[in-house]
């Protein structure tokens, strides 16, 4: 279970956002990747779970670079849905591009979902849930903005 594994996270069950004391997630983890289609990358993070006998299981795997991949997505998300208010529908249907994220020489789109028949209702959801939300997303923004410059300023 802790082979490769460098650095964990124990006790995760109790701080896991909403889910705090009844997460099923026990422990975060960084290490080299022990699935098989992550086997090529050098850095992943695992989610464990507690199986009925008490022994841990990864419950995901994710290579470390698809986690800055995805804050970078969420933190585009949320500074574009801060201001999607003052649109009818919270996007433009003739325009649902959010931004263009460089990366890696490369440009991702980013964009509302027009291909899924229920974005109307989905995205008054989607943006209730993140005011929902809003309450825990600042402190943990501002802890992973402070730890990424604390980490920038030894480069």
């Amino acid at each position: 279970m802790n082979e490769k594994i460098v650095v964990a996270a124990t006790n995760y069950d109790r701080l896991d956002g909403r889910n705090a004391y009844h997460s099923d997630i026990k422990r975060l983890t960084l290490g080299a990747p022990t699935l098989n289609e992550n086997k090529s990358m050098q850095i992943a993070a695992q989610l464990w779970t507690a199986q009925e006998d008490g022994t841990l299981k990864i419950r995901a795997e994710i290579p470390i670079h698809q986690i800055f991949d995805l804050m970078i997505i969420l933190s585009r998300t949320l500074l574009y849905f801060k201001e999607a208010y003052r649109l009818p529908l919270l996007y433009d249907p003739d325009n649902p591009t959010i931004d263009r994220i460089g990366l890696q020489g490369e440009a991702l789109p980013l964009g509302i979902c027009i291909d899924n028949p229920n974005i109307q209702k989905d995205i008054q959801e989607f943006s209730q849930a993140l005011n929902d939300l809003h309450f825990g997303i600042p402190d943990e923004i501002e802890n992973c903005s402070f730890y990424l410059f604390e980490e920038l300023n030894c480069y």
